[in-house]
C-alpha cells in the first residue's frame, strides 16, 4: 500500500521523464533569452559605440553604448510586474512562452537595425527601445524558468534542479561569445557593416527551438494546486508588496555581488582588458568563454552542494569568496600576463557560481506561492537596476576619476558585504515564515 507521505510527493513532483524535459526546456528558453541579450552587451563592448553614438569621444560613446545595458535592465521591473502578475494568475507556462517570443522579436529587429549614418538620431533611439523590450521581456522569463522547475522538482533535489535555469546564462554567454570570436576576425569595414548583426539575427533559429521545447511541458503542480483551490491572489504585486516587502527588498540587495562579480568577469571585461591592459579582442573574448564554460558545470555543482549544506551557506561563501579575492584579482590582471589574467577571472568565476548557482532557490523559499512569480520577478528586477543596470558605466567612471582599478575592487568588496547582510536577514525570514506554516499557533509564531 502507498503510504501517504508517497502519495503526496507524487502529487506535488513530477516523474523523472518528465522533469528532464522541464530542465531542457527551462535550460534551453533561458539560453535563448540570454543569448540575445548577451550579444548586445558584447557588440557594445566592441562596436556599438561608434556605430550608433558617432558623434562622441570614444569613452563616452562606450559609455553611452553600456547605457543601453542600463535601459534593458530598466525595462525588467516593469515586465516582472506584467509577467509576474498572470504568472501567479494564469499560469507560469504561458508567460515563459510569451517572454521568448517577445525577446526574439527584438533581437532580431536590433539585427535589422540602421545605423546612425543612415538614418540620424532615430538609430540610437530605436535601439534604446529594442533594448527595453529586451528588458521587459527578461523581466518575465527567469522567475518563471525557476519556478517551472523548483515547483516540479522533489525537496532533496530542488537546489540542483533549481540551478539549471541559471545554466541558461552560461549557455547564452558562451554561445553570444563563440558566435563573436570569428566575427572580430574579420576586416573592421566587414564587422562593422554586417558582421556585429549576426548573432541578432540567427537568434531567430534559437528562438524557434526553444518554442519547440516551452510548448511541451506542463502546468506546475504547486501552482495547479494553489489556484484549483481558489488560493490565487486578485493583484499579486499588491500581496506582494503588502505581505512580503522585507523579502522583495532584502532578495533585492542579496543580488548586489553577482552584477559585480558577473561584468567584472564578462562585458566589463572585454573594455578593461583591451583599452587598459593592453590584450587583443579575441584573447578577451576568449578568457570570457572559458569562465562561461566553467560555469557550466560551477553552476549546478553549487545547486548540489545546497542541496546537502543549505542554500544560505552555499550563497554566503560565494559571497565572501568574491569579496576576498575582489583585490588579488585585479593585481593579476593588472599586470598584464595573459596568464595571469586567466588565473583572476577563473578564480572569479568559482564565487559567482556559489551565488548566482544558488540565487532561484533562495528567493524561491522567501515568497508564498501565491505571489512567488511575482516576488522573485520584481526582486529580481529590483535587484538588477541596483546591482547590474549601471556596473559597467561605474567601473569606467571609477577609473576615469581614480585611475586605477582599486576603486573597482572596492566596489566588488563593498557590493559583496551587502549582499552577505542581506542574504542572512532574507534566511532568516524565510525559516521564521517555515516554522509559522508549520506550526500556526501564537507559540509556533513566536518561535
Amino acid at each position: 500500500m502507498t503510504s501517504a507521505s508517497t502519495t503526496a510527493r507524487e502529487a506535488t513532483t513530477a516523474p523523472p521523464s518528465s522533469i528532464r524535459t522541464i530542465v531542457a526546456s527551462s535550460v534551453v528558453g533561458t539560453t535563448v533569452e540570454w543569448f540575445d541579450f548577451f550579444a548586445y552587451s558584447t557588440a557594445a563592448a566592441l562596436i556599438l559605440n561608434g556605430l550608433f553614438f558617432p558623434d562622441y569621444d570614444p569613452l563616452v560613446g562606450t559609455i553611452l553604448a553600456f547605457g543601453g545595458i542600463a535601459v534593458g535592465y530598466f525595462g525588467r521591473p516593469l515586465g516582472s510586474i506584467v509577467f509576474g502578475h498572470f504568472g501567479d494568475r494564469i499560469g507560469r507556462k504561458r508567460m515563459l512562452v510569451i517572454s521568448l517570443v517577445l525577446m526574439g522579436v527584438a533581437t532580431f529587429l536590433i539585427g535589422l537595425l540602421p545605423t546612425y549614418a543612415a538614418i540620424g538620431v532615430a538609430a540610437p533611439i530605436l535601439l534604446m527601445v529594442l533594448r527595453f523590450v529586451q528588458g521587459f521581456a527578461l523581466g518575465g522569463e527567469w522567475g518563471g524558468a525557476v519556478l517551472l522547475v523548483v515547483e516540479h522538482a522533489e525537496p532533496r533535489r530542488r537546489a540542483f534542479l533549481g540551478s539549471f535555469p541559471q545554466v541558461g546564462l552560461a549557455l547564452g554567454l558562451t554561445l553570444s561569445t563563440l558566435v563573436f570570436l570569428p566575427l572580430v576576425a574579420l576586416p573592421d569595414d566587414a564587422f562593422a557593416v554586417w558582421g556585429w548583426r549576426v548573432p541578432f539575427l540567427i537568434s531567430a533559429v534559437l528562438v524557434l527551438v526553444g518554442l519547440f521545447i516551452r510548448l511541451k511541458i506542463t502546468e506546475t503542480p504547486e501552482f495547479e494546486k494553489m489556484r484549483d483551490a481558489g488560493r490565487a491572489a486578485r493583484v499579486p504585486l499588491w500581496e506582494t508588496l503588502r505581505t512580503h516587502p522585507a523579502q522583495v527588498v532584502l532578495a533585492a540587495l542579496s543580488f548586489a555581488v553577482i552584477g559585480a562579480v558577473f561584468y567584472m568577469l564578462f562585458t566589463f571585461s572585454l573594455t578593461y582588458g583591451t583599452q587598459f591592459v593592453g590584450h587583443t579582442e579575441p584573447e578577451m573574448l576568449t578568457i570570457a568563454t572559458i569562465c562561461s564554460v566553467l560555469a557550466l558545470g560551477g553552476l549546478p555543482l553549487a545547486g548540489r552542494l545546497a542541496d546537502r549544506f543549505g542554500v544560505a551557506k552555499v550563497f554566503a561563501t560565494g559571497a565572501v569568496v568574491s569579496v576576498l579575492l575582489a583585490f588579488p584579482s585585479f593585481w593579476l590582471i593588472d599586470t598584464g600576463s595573459l596568464a595571469a589574467a586567466y588565473v583572476a577571472y577563473l578564480a572569479t568565476t568559482i564565487g559567482f557560481c556559489a551565488t548566482y548557482g544558488t540565487l532561484g532557490v533562495l528567493y524561491a523559499q522567501a515568497f508564498d506561492v501565491r505571489i512567488r512569480y511575482t516576488g522573485m520577478s520584481l526582486a529580481l528586477g529590483i535587484g538588477t537596476i541596483v546591482g547590474s543596470a549601471f556596473v559597467p558605466m561605474i567601473y569606467l567612471e571609477l577609473l576615469a576619476v581614480f585611475g586605477g582599478s582599486w576603486a573597482i575592487s572596492l566596489y566588488i568588496v563593498v557590493a559583496g558585504l551587502i549582499t552577505l547582510v542581506s542574504s542572512a536577514l532574507l534566511h532568516r525570514l524565510t525559516r521564521r515564515a517555515a516554522r509559522r506554516a508549520a506550526d500556526p499557533s501564537p507559540e509556533g509564531s513566536a518561535r
